[in-house]
C-alpha cells in the first residue's frame, strides 16, 4: 500500500528517516513482521512494543510507528512519531483493510450474558436461510461454517478489521460480533461501523475492571453511542425490555429502537411459553402478528436470546418465515446448557455460566424436570485474579442445587483455597464440597451421582483448556465426566 496515503490519516508529530513508497503489511506483533512491513509499537499493560523495535527492523520492517524514542538505524527504517500508538493503529487498521464494515451488514451484540448464544443464533438462522454469514466471539471466528480460533471475545483492533475484511472477501452478507465491555473501553471496535446493535442484559460481572455497575453500564452503552448521528444511514438498536438497563442504552442512541421481552410489553414478546427437556415452544407477538415458535434450545433464558435474534433479523429485513423456519432446526449453542448425549442413567449439561445471573438461569432451566427422589449436582468455578466480589453471590445462587461442588475455572496465579473459600462464604446450605483441582471436582460429581440425577458443569462451557499460572492445559469437563462415568456405570457416550 502507498505509505503516504496510509499515513495521511494520522496526526504525525515527526518523521525521522526516509519513508518508503509502499509498505507490504501492517502489524503490532514483532513476531509477525514481514519484509517491507510497517510495525506499530503498542505500549500495553504487560508488553511494550517499543522494546521490540530493533527486532522488527531485523525482520524487515521499513516503517515504525512510535510514541517514544526508539534506538534504531534510521538509514534502514523510517520512524513516525505520534502522540498515541494505540490510537494510531485504530486509524491505520481501517484504512489498511479499506473500511470493510461498510461493505456488509454488521450486527453487534453486547451484554453480560447471552452474547455468544444470540450471535450464534443469528448466524445459524442466516446460514439456514441461505445467506453467507460470519460470526466472531468467545467460541471463535466462524466464517460461513468454518471455525477459526481467536484469543479474546473482542479481538484487537487490527485483527478485528482483518476478520471483517476476510468475511467480505468470502462473500458474506452479514457479520455478527460479540462485543465485550473490555473491547469497547479498549478501542478494539474503532473503525467498525455497526448497522444493528443488541443489548441482552447487565448483571454483576467484571467489576475488577469497571469497579462500579455504573461504569460497567456506561462501557456497554458505548456501542449504542457509537452508532453516530447520520440518519441517512439505516441503523437500529435492539434492546431487552425486561432488563432495567435497557433505558440507559436507549438514552445512548438517537437511532430507532426495537424491543423484545417476556415479562414486559415489547415489540417482540414471547407468551404461552412451554419449556421441555428437549426444547421450547412459545407464541411470538410481533408487528407481523402472532407466530408459533418451536426450537431445540431449553430454558426461559433461551427464549430471551431467541427473541433478540428474531428482532435483529427482522430489523435487517428478513421475513418471519425466513427467520422462524431455520430457528426450529437450529442445534443448541455449543457449551451453553448443552446436553451431553450419553447412555448414562443420569443427565449431564455443560454450560459457560460464570456470573450469578447465568447460574440462576441454568438451574431454573432444569429444576422443573428433576424427579423428587433425584438430586441436582452443580459444579461451579470462577477465575483466579478476577472479580472477587461476585464469588459469594455466585455460590448463593448455586445453593438452589441439592449438592454443590466449588472449584476453579482458570485459577491463573491464585491459589485453589483462596478461590473456593471465597465462594463458600455465599453457600446457604452445608451440602457442598471445596475441590480446587477442577479435574478432581468433575470426577467427584460423578462419584456422588446416582441414577436419575442431573449434573451441570458450569464455567467452562465450550472451552477445552484450563489456564493455570500462565499456561493453557488441555481440559474438557465432558470428557473427564464421561471417562469417570464409564468406570462407574459401564457406559458412556451413545454408541460406546
Amino acid at each position: 500500500m502507498n505509505t503516504k496515503q496510509l499515513l495521511a490519516i494520522l496526526p504525525v508529530k515527526q518523521v525521522v528517516g526516509e519513508l518508503p513508497e509502499t509498505v507490504s503489511d501492517l502489524t503490532s506483533d514483532s513476531r509477525a513482521v514481514s519484509v517491507g512491513g510497517l510495525f506499530v509499537c503498542i505500549e500495553g499493560f504487560t508488553v511494550d512494543g517499543h522494546k521490540y523495535a530493533k527486532q522488527a527492523v531485523e525482520s524487515g520492517a521499513r516503517v515504525l510507528i512510535a510514541s517514544k524514542t526508539v534506538d534504531v538505524d534510521t538509514n534502514r527504517v523510517a520512524v513516525v512519531y505520534v502522540e498515541s500508538t494505540s490510537r494510531a493503529i485504530s486509524l491505520l487498521a481501517s484504512v489498511w483493510c479499506d473500511y470493510p464494515s461498510k461493505k456488509l451488514t454488521m450486527i453487534g451484540v453486547t451484554g453480560t450474558n447471552g452474547k455468544t448464544s444470540v450471535s450464534n443464533i443469528i448466524h445459524g438462522i442466516l446460514m439456514g436461510a441461505g445467506e453467507r454469514s460470519a460470526v466472531s466471539g468467545t467460541i471463535g471466528f466462524n466464517l460461513d461454517g468454518v471455525l477459526y480460533e481467536t484469543e479474546n471475545t473482542t479481538t484487537d483492533v487490527l485483527t478485528t478489521q482483518k476478520m471483517i475484511a476476510r468475511a467480505v472477501e468470502e462473500g458474506c452478507d452479514t457479520m455478527t460480533m460479540e462485543v465485550s465491555s473490555h473491547g469497547l473501553v479498549g478501542g478494539r471496535l474503532a473503525g467498525t461501523e455497526f448497522d444493528i446493535v443488541i443489548f441482552t442484559n447487565l448483571t454483576h460481572d467484571h467489576l475488577d475492571f469497571h469497579v462500579t455497575m455504573e461504569n460497567y453500564g456506561n462501557a456497554k452503552g458505548l456501542l449504542f453511542a457509537q452508532l453516530g448521528q447520520d440518519f441517512q444511514q439505516r441503523k437500529v438498536a435492539v434492546l431487552n425490555a425486561d432488563d432495567p438497563w435497557h433505558a440507559k442504552m436507549k438514552e445512548m442512541t438517537s437511532f430507532p429502537v426495537m424491543t423484545f421481552g417476556i415479562h414486559t410489553d415489547a415489540m417482540f414478546r414471547a407468551v404461552n411459553i412451554n419449556l421441555r427437556t428437549d426444547g421450547t415452544s412459545f407464541t411470538l407477538q410481533s408487528p407481523e402478528g402472532e407466530w408459533n415458535v418451536d426450537m431445540r434450545m431449553i430454558g426461559e433464558f433461551s427464549v430471551s436470546n431467541a427473541l433478540a435474534a428474531i428482532t435483529a433479523l427482522y430489523a435487517k429485513g428478513l421475513s418471519m418465515p425466513d427467520i422462524l423456519t431455520p430457528l426450529r432446526y437450529l442445534a443448541p449453542i455449543k457449551g451453553r446448557m448443552e446436553r451431553v448425549e450419553t447412555e448414562l442413567p443420569l443427565t449431564i449439561y455443560v454450560d459457560y455460566a460464570h456470573s450469578a445471573d447465568a447460574i440462576e438461569k441454568a438451574i431454573d432451566a432444569v429444576l422443573p424436570y428433576k424427579l423428587p427422589e433425584s438430586k441436582l449436582i452443580f459444579v461451579i468455578g470462577t477465575g483466579g485474579n478476577r472479580d472477587r466480589k461476585k464469588r459469594p453471590v455466585m455460590a448463593e445462587k448455586a445453593s438452589a442445587a441439592d449438592y454443590v461442588i466449588l472449584t476453579t475455572d482458570d485459577p491463573r496465579d491464585e491459589s485453589y483455597e483462596s478461590i473456593t473459600s471465597e465462594l463458600a462464604v455465599g453457600m446457604t446450605h452445608e451440602k457442598f464440597a471445596c475441590i480446587g483441582d477442577r479435574e478432581q471436582a468433575v470426577r467427584h460429581a460423578i462419584e456422588v451421582a446416582s441414577e436419575g440425577d442431573i449434573i451441570i458443569f458450569a464455567g467452562k462451557g465450550h472451552e477445552d483448556f484450563q489456564i493455570i499460572g500462565s499456561t493453557k492445559y488441555p481440559h474438557s469437563d465432558a470428557s473427564i465426566a464421561l471417562e469417570e462415568a464409564e468406570k462407574k456405570f459401564g457406559k458412556g457416550l451413545i454408541g460406546n
